[in-house]
């Protein structure tokens, strides 16, 4: 019964250190969750987060610390759902921080497997299954309206036929707006596939300016960078 209830429940792993990405995807899997690891907080700010039940992330990155991942995640983009923080540092201090910016677990390193395991267990057990339960919110600028639950886009109150992959598209450089995405973002995000083209976001970005109207001209592309949705 365990097993199966497990096997609904998606853990994101966020740690520069690739071996320890492998050692946790592995023995998580084991269990019957599903994992993905990325090796930066950059990389996992570009994953559609709401899809995961669990976070587990290192403090100490380079580019960015697991505390100010985790203040993006559930202050900045309002998302609850569970995190369990990795360190190698002890201190009480360390500890304090990281429950303040909303841990629910905190694990030093080293630390063996069945810990990890168990820590997953009960911080699971413990929260629930907030992603099954969460309702996204509209996502609203000037005249579009998308709805995340629902799969909806209205252009200035009419609605429109997108494909899904249209659709991906448009919540993500809507939902964040102005902020240029590359290509290979793109990739990443929606089609999270090695066998799809840089060209393939070209064509699908064309034809989804055709079908949003007078609002096709704000989805520029940046030469050299990528695309994004910006609003004169």
């Amino acid at each position: 019964m365990l097993k199966i209830m497990e096997e609904r429940y998606k853990i994101l792993v966020v740690d520069d250190e690739e071996d320890i990405c492998e050692i946790l995807k592995y023995n998580l899997e084991s269990e019957g969750f599903s994992v993905d690891t990325v090796l930066s907080p950059q990389e996992a700010l570009n994953r559609q987060l709401t899809r995961y039940d669990l976070f587990i992330l290192d403090v100490m990155m380079k580019e960015m610390s697991g505390y100010r991942l985790a203040d993006e995640i559930r202050n900045k983009r309002k998302i609850e759902i569970p995190i369990i923080f990795l360190t190698a540092k002890n201190s009480e201090n360390e500890k304090l921080t990281g429950f303040s910016v909303g841990a629910d677990d905190y694990i030093t390193k080293p630390f063996s497997i069945r810990e990890i395991i168990a820590r997953v267990r009960a911080v699971i057990k413990r929260t629930g299954n907030p992603r099954q339960n969460a309702v996204e919110e509209p996502v609203k600028l000037s005249g579009i309206v998308l709805e995340p639950d629902k799969k909806r886009v209205f252009i200035d109150g009419v609605k429109k036929e997108l494909t899904p992959i249209e659709y991906k598209i448009l919540y993500l450089l809507v939902k964040n707006n102005t902020r240029v995405f590359t290509r290979e973002e793109i990739l990443n995000v929606i089609w999270k596939q090695t066998n799809v083209t840089d060209r393939t976001v070209d064509v699908h970005i064309t034809r989804l300016r055709k079908k949003i109207g007078n609002y096709g001209k704000y989805l520029i592309s940046r030469s050299g960078y990528g695309y994004c949705f910006e609003l004169e």
